[in-house]
Order: structure tokens, then C-alpha cells, then sequence
């Protein structure tokens, strides 16, 4: 990599030009085939199959290189390579992700992830990937909430990191070009098509354009529209209201998933994720009255939402009741209410949780050896020892099901050249992700949008363009808090519209809330567009804070808009004016769409499953 007016570029394999209209206009530009947008791991996985398929290709993100959520997923890649349990395979994973999605799921997605998983994680070993093993030296794999078996391929608590490590090293090795510190305001347009991005470089403020017939959104999550969050800063939904405002849709964006392990104390911590690994080995949650509360939230659970026949929902039901599956592994939605229930129900900890024990299950050496980075995280941020004493955790936002609509098997949105994978698109998960199913989710998908991206651009007869005009209005578009005079703070419109989430689009909602939320929104939008920025361009925070915050308003209202169209409880969405799971209800995706800057909502079928696949839910479970 190279360095370019002050700020981190990379070298082109493309044209670069420098567009001098004047001082406001003026931006360097630079040509490729594929832009990916992203640089967790599925934007770095897209990146190195669009490469290894011929095309010129970026990648552009927001933070650093590896700078991703993908390393709080620590727990684990789910597939089903059966080197714990020989009876694993596929089809039993597909169920367990379907049933874990409430049957919302794409699916076609479903069935893809589960085939192709074990193959994606061999390939990680072959690029470097250090694993766990087995005694027989096999990649050793974990229980984790909703999988029948245990089928985490692990890397101790710190399985993310070294799927980043690997991906990343993958990509310098290739030569991809890396654009750092670069924030995408504007997916670029020739007609229907595709044509590249428009944004700028954080440090210096200047603009920056890419031209590509194909883009891929691997942008990550919308946590940051939440007040208590797992995700880091750069999750304020991007990639999402980038897909809305170029004619793009979203899917299944009521379901968002509260992870059910954040830490609650201290408060510069509050919502920071602690792994469901720590339950995978053993950990047990009680509350203040040292109970172990899981047992009383088990059965509605299987008897009414998980089995196919009775016969099958009392073998379940006895796995978890003898504890050969705890009830600490049912999946993240049952959990995440039933900690919360306990909350409510004045039975909590001291700042407002539960307790996650660990250290009578397990020796000292074993948290050593299984959980180094969760020992180390209370250690150092909470001056708490997980191998002597039990740690606060308290539901976090942590994951949208909810993303750009997209075909199963090319990651394609609905406009021509779009692609999404990861948080950023929608549909592999239905209305609540499984633990581990993340990491595969990003390996998959992300080697087939790099794969058809790079096929769709080299197809391309000719390189669609952007207009100059279409430039200059994301130039005005993105230069408008420094000429606004309205006088609101970018920070407290920011930290009021986390609130309001939180409080009233969070783990329990009713309709007369949502409608409160929305009410709100609307307030936040007119405050948005008086927002006022000071002093330059060049490290400026307070202007990425304007321009994060348009983003956010169109996720947070495309959230409350959904769940309130969404008249049931399934998954990540649960009402308590609707508390029931209405079989209706589970015959229809939500979309949104926005047409003239307004969000719509529309009801879609889902796609009819294959008889084939429909049988597997007739069979018992092995």
C-alpha cells in the first residue's frame, strides 16, 4: 500500500484520475470491476473469490483492516463436519437452522450454508487457521444454543480473530487493494445499474470515487441505533440504507437478535459481548436467589415451538431436563426473554442482570485453556476473576437478522451489479440466528457474491457511468452539516434516537410503543436535517457522527415500521400486545422499500421448500 495525500490509500490496479470542478469538487477516482465495501469476513471473503476469479477488485472500509464485529463472534464456525458426533451432517444442521429461524428462513440460504460450511472451514486450515483438535486431532467442535449437535469449529474463545487473521493475510498476500478509513455516502448509478461509490477519507475529508459495474455491501450490522450494544461504532447501518436509497430492498428487519450475555458493570462497558462459549462449557446462569432459572423456561419451549411430533419434543425436552443439553443452550431469543423475565421480576444482580457461573463448573486451568479472552476481558475491564467468581450479563443488542434482499445462490440484491453478504444481507436466518451459524454464514456466501460479482462485471459490454450530476449531489449531500444553521448536536439527536430504541423497539414491545418510537423518528429526522458541524473537513468526528446519523434513523425506522406491521411473536420479535407465534404470520416476509425517502412496507410468500427438504421435518431427530 502506498500512501496518498495524507491519507491510506492503496495502489490502483485500475485508472486514477483526479476531478478538479473547483475546491468543493475536487476527489480522486479510481476504476475497478468488484468494490467491496467492508472488511470483516465476509467482505474479505468476497474480495479474495472476485480476485481469484480475474477481477479488479477493493475493498473499502469505515475502520481498520480487520477492524470487524467478526471477532466477537468467539465461540465458533458452525458446520456439520461430524468430528465430535459422526452422526451429523447437513440435513440435521439445515433443521436445526431452520427451526432456529422459526421456518422464516430463505430456504434455499439454509440449505446452501449447511452443505457448504464444512468445505469453507477445510479451506480456512489450508489458508493457516490454527484450530482446537480432538484427541484423533480432528478440528474440535463445541455445543452452542439450537444445534442438535456439537459442530463449532473453535479457536479456544477466539474463533473471529483468527478467521480475520487468516482472511486478512489471504488478501494482502493477493495484492487486493485496501482502502482504510474510507466511509461510502453513495452507491453510484448509471440507469438501473451499478456504477461504483462516492465517499471520503475520515482523516482528511477529502472525496473519494470508485467506479465498478458490481458492488458488494459487507457493511455489517445496525447495533450503534441501539443505547446497549455488542457492536462497535462503526454499526450504524450503512450498507442497508445504502441498498434502500439506491432502489434495493430489506427483509425480515423486525427480527433483531439480543444477545443474551453482555456485561452490565462496569458502565464503560455496559452491553460489551461475553461469548455463548462460556455456556457451551458449562457455564450456568442463576439469579439473585442463586437458582438456576433456565429449567423453568424449558418446556412451552419444546412442547410447543421446536418439535415436529411430541415424541421428538420429549426427547429434547429430556436432553436438556438430565442436563446432557443444558437449558443454558436453548437458542439466543428464548434465553435473551427468559434473563430478562427474571430481571423484571426484581430477582436480577445489583446493576441490573443475572449471573453467568462458570467457576463451579469448570477448574481454574480448563477456563485458562478454553476461555483465555473472556477470563482476560472481566480481568482487566471489571477487576473480576471468572475462575473464582460468577460474572453480571444482561441481554445486548447484538445481530439484525434483517438485510438487503438477495438471491440465495449469488448474493445478488435487486439492482443490477448489487451484492450483499453477512449482517448486511437478509434471509439465511429468518427471525432468529443460531450461535456459530455467523462465521459460516460469512465464509459461504461471501466466496459465492465474490464469485458472481466478478462474473457479472466481466459480462458488462459496457462500464456503466455516473453522471457528474449524480456526483455533485453526493457532494452536496455529504458537505450539508457544515452549511446547515439549524444548530442541533450530531451527538445528543445520536444518543436520543439510541435511547428511544432501546426503550421501546427492544427485547419487549407493544404497539403503542412502536408507534411512540416512530413519532420520535419523525422528530429526529427534522432535528437530523438541522444538524451543524464545525470547524473542517480533516478529523473532524462530530461530521461522521452527522452523516452516520442518516443511516441510522433509516434502519431504526425501517425496524419499528416492520415490527409493528408484524402482528405476532416469533424469534427476535416478541410483542406483548401479540404474544402467540400465529402460523399466518409464518407464511410471509416483511420487505421494505423507500421510495422518495419514505419506507414501505410490503408482504411477501415465502418461497415454497422442496418435498425433499420438507420431509427432513417429518423424520424424529437422531
Amino acid at each position: 500500500m502506498t500512501e496518498s495525500s495524507g491519507a491510506r490509500s492503496a495502489t490502483s490496479t485500475g485508472a486514477r484520475s483526479a476531478t478538479s470542478t473547483g475546491a468543493r469538487s475536487a476527489h480522486e477516482t479510481h476504476d475497478y470491476d468488484v468494490v467491496v465495501v467492508g472488511a470483516g469476513g465476509s467482505g474479505l471473503r468476497a474480495a479474495i473469490a472476485a480476485h481469484e476469479a480475474g477481477a479488479r477488485t477493493a475493498i473499502l472500509t469505515k475502520s481498520l483492516l480487520g477492524k470487524a464485529h467478526t471477532v466477537m463472534a468467539e465461540g465458533g464456525i458452525a458446520a456439520a463436519m461430524g468430528n465430535v458426533w459422526p452422526e451429523d451432517n447437513w440435513q440435521v444442521h439445515f433443521r436445526d437452522t431452520m427451526r432456529g429461524g422459526k421456518m422464516l428462513n430463505n430456504w434455499r440460504m439454509a440449505q446452501i450454508h449447511a452443505q457448504e460450511a464444512p468445505d469453507r472451514v477445510w479451506e480456512l486450515e489450508e489458508w493457516g487457521a490454527l484450530f482446537d483438535r480432538t484427541k484423533e486431532g480432528k478440528i474440535s467442535q463445541r455445543d452452542f444454543g439450537g444445534h442438535r449437535y456439537a459442530r463449532l469449529a473453535h479457536v479456544g474463545d477466539r474463533t473471529g480473530l483468527e478467521m480475520i487473521r487468516t482472511l486478512q493475510q489471504r488478501a494482502v498476500d493477493l495484492g487486493i487493494d485496501v482502502y482504510m478509513e474510507c466511509t461510502v455516502t453513495r452507491l453510484l448509478k448509471s440507469g438501473d445499474r451499478i456504477a461504483g461509490t462516492f465517499g471520503y477519507w475520515r482523516e482528511t475529508g477529502s472525496f473519494i470515487q470508485l467506479n465498478a459495474p458490481a458492488v458488494i455491501l459487507a457493511t455489517g450490522g445496525i447495533g450503534k441505533s441501539f443505547k446497549v450494544t455488542s457492536n462497535s461504532w462503526e454499526y450504524t447501518g450503512d450498507g442497508h440504507a445504502l441498498a434502500l436509497e439506491a432502489g434495493g430492498s430489506l427483509i425480515n428487519m423486525e427480527f433483531v437478535q439480543f444477545h443474551p450475555t453482555g456485561m452490565v458493570w462496569p458502565l464503560s462497558v455496559r452491553g460489551l459481548l461475553i461469548t455463548e462459549s462460556v455456556r457451551g462449557e458449562g457455564g450456568v446462569l442463576r439469579n439473585s436467589d442463586g437458582k438456576r432459572f433456565m429449567f423453568d423456561y424449558i418446556s412451552d419451549y419444546f412442547k410447543a415451538e421446536t418439535a415436529d411430533t411430541e415424541e421428538e419434543a420429549d426427547r429434547w425436552y429430556d436432553d436438556h431436563i438430565n442436563n446432557r443439553r443444558p437449558p443454558e443452550l436453548l437458542p439466543r431469543d428464548e434465553v435473551a426473554r427468559a434473563i430478562n423475565s427474571e430481571i423484571k421480576a426484581g430477582r436480577g444482580s445489583p446493576h441490573g442482570g443475572v449471573y453467568l457461573d462458570i467457576a463451579t463448573r469448570r477448574s481454574a486451568a480448563d477456563i485458562h485453556k478454553r476461555l483465555p479472552s473472556m477470563y482476560h476481558q472481566f480481568k482487566e475491564l471489571a477487576d473480576v476473576d471468572i475462575t473464582k467468581e460468577p460474572m453480571e450479563v444482561a441481554p445486548t443488542a447484538h445481530y439484525v437478522m434483517g438485510g438487503v434482499e438477495v438471491d440465495a445462490d449469488t448474493q445478488a440484491a435487486t439492482v443490477p451489479g448489487l451484492y450483499a453478504v453477512g449482517e448486511a444481507s437478509g434471509g439465511m436466518h429468518g427471525s432468529n440466528r443460531l450461535g456459530g451459524n455467523s462465521l459460516s454464514d460469512l465464509i459461504v456466501f461471501g466466496k459465492r457474491a465474490g464469485e458472481h460479482a466478478a462474473e457479472y462485471a466481466a459480462k458488462q459490454s459496457t462500464r456503466p457511468t455516473a453522471s457528474s450530476a449524480a456526483v455533485e449531489d453526493a457532494i452536496a449531500a455529504a458537505l450539508k452539516p457544515f452549511e446547515s444553521n439549524g444548530g442541533e448536536n450530531a451527538y445528543a439527536v445520536q444518543h436520543e434516537l439510541q435511547d428511544v430504541m432501546f426503550d421501546l423497539i427492544g427485547i419487549i414491545r407493544t404497539g403503542e410503543e412502536m408507534q411512540r418510537a416512530l413519532t420520535e423518528i419523525e422528530k429526529f429526522k427534522g432535528r437530523a436535517a438541522r444538524v451543524t458541524v464545525d470547524g473542517g473537513r480533516a478529523y473532524n468526528p462530530g461530521w461522521h457522527v452527522a452523516l452516520d446519523i442518516n443511516s441510522m434513523l433509516t434502519v431504526s425506522e425501517a425496524v419499528a415500521r416492520a415490527a409493528l406491521e408484524r402482528k405476532e411473536s416469533r424469534g427476535g420479535h416478541t410483542r406483548d400486545d401479540y404474544p402467540m407465534t400465529d402460523p399466518e404470520w409464518g407464511k410471509v416476509n416483511l420487505i421494505v422499500t423507500q421510495t422518495d425517502g419514505r419506507i414501505a412496507i410490503e408482504r411477501k410468500p415465502l418461497p415454497q421448500m422442496p418435498n425433499d427438504l420438507m420431509s427432513l421435518f417429518e423424520e424424529p431427530a437422531k
